[in-house]
């Protein structure tokens, strides 16, 4: 069954892969979690190679959460160099 591929490395990698392709070509800035919580999933099939379905998209989805947590988390912490005028040069 097609869920049973959820168990191979690879095709995490793979779903990755084309979320990170998503997220160049759509503007929004959502699916980089996703792609780096498909990534992470990666030590998670190794770890546990015996886990079902539902575990490892449960756990997909908390990677996921973590990761764009993460990433709002750096991404507002950088400056978008834009000057804040306090004071009116017209002003004597």
């Amino acid at each position: 069954m097609l869920v049973d591929y959820l168990t191979f490395w690879w095709v995490w990698v793979s779903i990755a892969l084309l979320l990170g392709l998503i997220e160049i070509l759509l503007p929004g800035n959502i699916f980089l979690g996703f792609a780096l919580g498909a990534l992470a999933m990666v030590p998670v099939v190794f770890l546990l190679p015996e886990a079902g379905t539902s575990l490892l998209l449960a756990a997909f989805a908390g990677l996921s959460l973590l990761c764009w947590i993460a990433l709002r988390l750096v991404f507002r912490k950088q400056s978008s160099g834009a000057r804040i005028v306090t004071r009116d040069i017209n002003e004597g």
